[in-house]
């Protein structure tokens, strides 16, 4: 009888340890998927942001051949798409995102941006139509001013603009888009101030530097505005300056500019130097 108690308590046990054993299996593989989750979650996110944009588009493409009902993974490879100027697969690719189960209003805000970056503004716009108007954020807005700007409806540009600087922290974009709106529309002082924001918001973006002096000069205000800029920038700024003179009849304002731009570059500066040849031939001609 004893042997029997023995046995059956050390069978009990073992069946007990055996439980301990797939119960500890399971904690450890919910663990380690936890993990795998929390790993592939940096990955994409480090996809998305700094890695190479082939190179993300290859991993991503990967991502959802494995996993193709994963709608996530179709917004990674559709983001790293429109980063690697691919935008005809960026299409395809955010039209599979939109048709998910689980797809949202910014899917096919993001369906919009690829159409409009494949030159199909038409359908950007039917496609914005089809968001929810209770559904805001900057880049739908963003999106929505651009198309108004192509429709020339100005008053609802203007409108969609305000909407889209007020849903950012980085606005400097939304003012650079803005005032190159007011810029052909031959707003010109308008356009100026929205330079000078969207520059005090961005110092580094050249290209509202550039802008602004294209408004600047479109007014014959043929001075270099006072924002932070490079030697370069400067030599860069004063050509374009100078050709906006030239464009204007302002001949001899132009070709002063041309040559303070060829010798404030600090390298040859070849495109501020052939103009002023092709200049300096025109007026011998």
């Amino acid at each position: 009888m004893r042997h029997q108690l023995i046995l059956t308590l050390c069978i009990g046990s073992a069946i007990a340890l055996a439980g301990c054993d797939r119960s500890g299996d399971a904690e450890v593989e919910r663990a380690l998927k936890n993990v795998n989750v929390i790993d592939e979650s940096n990955l994409n996110d480090i996809m998305l942001t700094v890695a190479d944009p082939n190179e993300a588009v290859t991993y991503f493409q990967r991502a959802v051949k494995d996993n193709p009902d994963r709608v996530d993974l179709k917004r990674g490879l559709g983001t790293s798409l429109v980063r690697a100027k691919r935008n005809a697969e960026a299409v395809t690719v955010w039209n599979e995102a939109v048709a998910h189960k689980d797809a949202t209003p910014e899917d096919r805000v993001n369906l919009a941006d690829a159409l409009i970056r494949s030159d199909d503004w038409k359908r950007a716009e039917t496609e914005l139509h089809r968001v929810p108007p209770t559904y805001e954020s900057y880049k739908r807005y963003q999106l929505e001013a651009m198309i108004a700007d192509g429709n020339k409806q100005w008053k609802k540009a203007d409108s969609f603009y305000e909407i889209a600087a007020g849903l950012t922290t980085k606005p400097a974009s939304v003012m650079n888009n803005w005032g190159y709106s007011k810029l052909t529309r031959g707003e010109y002082a308008d356009a100026e101030r929205l330079f000078g924001q969207a520059i005090t918001h961005d110092p580094a973006m050249f290209t509202a530097k550039n802008n602004l002096v294209l408004a600047r000069g479109a007014q014959r205000k043929y001075d270099l505005p006072v924002v932070e800029m490079t030697q370069v920038e400067q030599a860069q700024l004063m050509h374009t300056m100078a050709l906006t003179a030239i464009k204007q009849g302002d001949v001899a304002i132009g070709k002063g500019l041309l040559k303070q731009a060829v010798e404030t570059h600090p390298q040859y500066f070849d495109a501020a130097a052939r103009s002023l040849e092709a200049l300096d031939a025109n007026v011998q001609n």
